[in-house]
């Protein structure tokens, strides 16, 4: 296993963008985890074109379909087999979905393996919502972002707009509280903060803020 630099948050907390130019500043992969996940969802999106077709079906079949499934990451871009879905899968109703499916043992289960094997070729900074707790439990450096709900859904809302979605503020700000309650609540590993995590709130600090502070942090424990 090479070093490891976990972070952990909820969604809107700054965690992709941190993530990304941390990976680069200091030479590491990076590693988006909530990628993977929407890329699953996305293949199920794609073939039964609604939730409730997913929601009503058995765990086998789930598993069934889960067979037919190939991802591949390279350099921040995703592909579900060889289709480019790095775009397709940032559409709300696939986050929608990919909401639901985080909480299913059986989906984690089948891209723990994928996330791990990142992290034993090259060093990595690994971003999702478990990375310290369950996936990178040993990982060199440990982080948590976080902001207020209102913040990170404006965040959601100006990154949606800028992709050309039509969404309102409004269900941007619903989209994240119903989105931290489940993350928080589902049985299979549950947002939260690890003990041996650095605590970052990012409300209230720009971008290159955070960053410095995650590069000072690590420097200072190297």
């Amino acid at each position: 296993m090479k070093k490891v630099i976990a972070i952990d948050g909820p969604s809107g907390a700054g965690k992709s963008t941190v993530s990304r130019e941390v990976a680069k500043a200091l030479g590491f992969q990076y590693l988006d985890t909530g990628a993977l996940y929407r890329a699953v969802a996305y293949y199920f999106f794609k073939k039964f074109s609604s939730i409730k077709d997913f929601s009503s079906m058995t765990e086998q079949e789930i598993q069934n379909e889960l067979k037919n499934i190939t991802i591949n990451y390279h350099n921040g871009k995703i592909f579900l087999s060889d289709e480019d879905v790095s775009d397709l899968i940032r559409d709300p109703k696939i986050g929608e979905i990919t909401s639901q499916l985080s909480t299913l043992k059986i989906v984690r289960n089948y891209l723990m393996p994928l996330q791990r094997s990142f992290a034993e070729k090259e060093n990595t900074v690994a971003e999702g919502r478990d990375m310290t707790t369950v996936v990178f439990p040993d990982a060199w450096k440990k982080f948590y972002l976080d902001a207020s709900p209102e913040i990170r859904a404006r965040r959601r809302f100006e990154q949606l707009i800028r992709l050309g979605k039509n969404i309102t503020f409004e269900e941007a700000l619903k989209d994240v509280i119903e989105r931290d309650k489940r993350d928080s609540s589902r049985e299979n590993a549950p947002l939260k903060i690890s003990n041996d995590a650095f605590y970052i709130d990012t409300s209230e600090l720009t971008l290159q803020e955070v960053i410095e502070i995650v590069l000072k942090k690590v420097a200072e424990d190297a």
